[in-house]
């Protein structure tokens, strides 16, 4: 008798060596959180492809957007599971083709896979396709250019059939690549940056520099909703606010305006460097888009860039513009937050003519003309956090513990 589960593809993993198994145990792990809402029976593995099955029927086709947005997921099926016996497979095969709309071409596409069935490929495509012509005599055979496809899995002593597949977003599963700290602001590019970064693996802490007290707190309930609509991908486990109005006050009174934009990047670099140490973090992550702002030019990065000394940082969007950032921030589901507007710390104390091409000298002795090393400090024992349950990975740096102001005590 049929049943109905979810075969989960994965393309970069099958790539991988004698850790291979390392990276489809991780997967599990992530496809079992993000699944934790649905009555799921079991995650296993099948000959290069992950199953999950559900104790309820109408759960796997509710799965299936869900596990498309896990990163290490290539493309998930809905799938018709039986026998290896023509009488459980043919009808099941009929099934899954009468479920695609509008087709007026198809084709069979069998595989065996560690099994002994006594049909070859070739036989199998021959005995599955008369069963569809049969079933269906309006629709034409075409092997080249088919408008569906029926795929039909031999593996393990039973048969997957389906033709519905959904394309996930592929990648590495999230805890597979170490954790990084991203600077993470309520527009388009540092939420699209932290997601991709967890696309490739990594367990992501975004840290959100807060233009509170001079501005109000309306962009950090902005980044906590950009985390929520991650949260499918299951990447991110902490959010950081660092209130940072007052600290940019007194560097705006101490520096010389057209170099204001760059001392403020220097300090917020230099938090995230120390949160990312204490959390255990590998790497920065930025939203940075070369020349997309005056913060952003080569010779801006660099003057940035040089007071992190122990980790690389990442910029995932370096290459690419505005408009490629806003269709991967649709893709996602982080366009319609990041649009709504909040003053934060980038508008705050804004020169009206900024730096492009910072000189040395002058970045270093603007530094020098006040103590960023306290305000480091002062910076680090005032941030507030948010913790969520989207990111099994995620582990807690121990430090903080007992630090929960207001914000921190919100729970999702």
């Amino acid at each position: 008798m049929a049943s109905r589960c979810c075969l989960i593809h994965y393309h970069e993993i099958g790539l991988k060596g004698k850790n291979r198994s390392t990276f489809e145990r991780q997967l599990m792990t992530n496809l079992a959180h993000g699944l934790r809402g649905l009555p799921v029976a079991s995650i296993s593995r099948v000959s290069g492809h992950l199953l999950a099955t559900f104790s309820s029927p109408e759960a796997p086709e509710q799965a299936m957007p869900l596990i498309a947005r896990i990163p290490g997921v290539a493309r998930v099926s809905l799938a018709f599971r039986t026998a290896q016996d023509p009488a459980e497979y043919l009808p099941a095969a009929v099934s899954a083709l009468g479920e695609v709309e509008h087709f007026s071409t198809f084709k069979v596409q069998a595989k065996r896979a560690n099994t002994s069935y006594h049909l070859h490929t070739i036989e199998l495509n021959r005995e599955v396709g008369a069963a569809l012509c049969e079933a269906f005599p309006t629709k034409d055979v075409d092997v080249h250019n088919p408008e569906a496809t029926v795929h039909v899995l031999f593996n393990e002593g039973d048969v997957y059939i389906y033709s519905q597949s959904e394309r996930g977003v592929g990648g590495l599963p999230v805890g597979t690549a170490g954790k990084c700290v991203s600077l993470f602001s309520s527009g388009f590019d540092s939420p699209v940056a932290t997601w991709m970064m967890g696309r490739r693996g990594a367990t992501m802490v975004p840290v959100h520099f807060s233009g509170r007290p001079q501005t109000s707190d309306a962009s950090e309930w902005l980044c906590q909703d950009l985390v929520e609509a991650m949260a499918s991908e299951g990447a991110i486990g902490r959010l950081y606010v660092v209130p940072f109005g007052d600290c940019q006050r007194e560097i705006a009174l101490a520096v010389p305006q057209a170099l204001r934009i760059i001392m403020y990047r220097r300090l917020m670099y230099a938090v995230a460097e120390q949160i990312a140490h204490i959390e255990g973090a590998k790497a920065l992550v930025t939203g940075e888009s070369l020349g997309q702002v005056a913060s952003q030019t080569l010779e801006n990065i660099t003057a940035t860039s040089e007071v992190v000394t122990t980790m690389p940082i990442l910029r995932p969007l370096i290459g690419t513009d505005k408009q490629e950032i806003i269709a991967r921030a649709k893709a996602i589901g982080t366009y319609e937050v990041s649009e709504q507007t909040a003053p934060d710390c980038c508008t705050l104390f804004m020169p009206r003519r900024p730096e492009t091409h910072a000189k040395p000298k002058a970045v270093s002795e603007a530094w020098a003309s006040f103590d960023h090393a306290a305000m480091v400090e002062t910076l680090l024992g005032s941030l507030e956090y948010v913790d969520y349950d989207f990111c099994p990975s995620y582990k807690p740096a121990k430090r903080w513990a007992e630090l929960h102001t207001a914000l921190a005590h919100a729970s999702f």
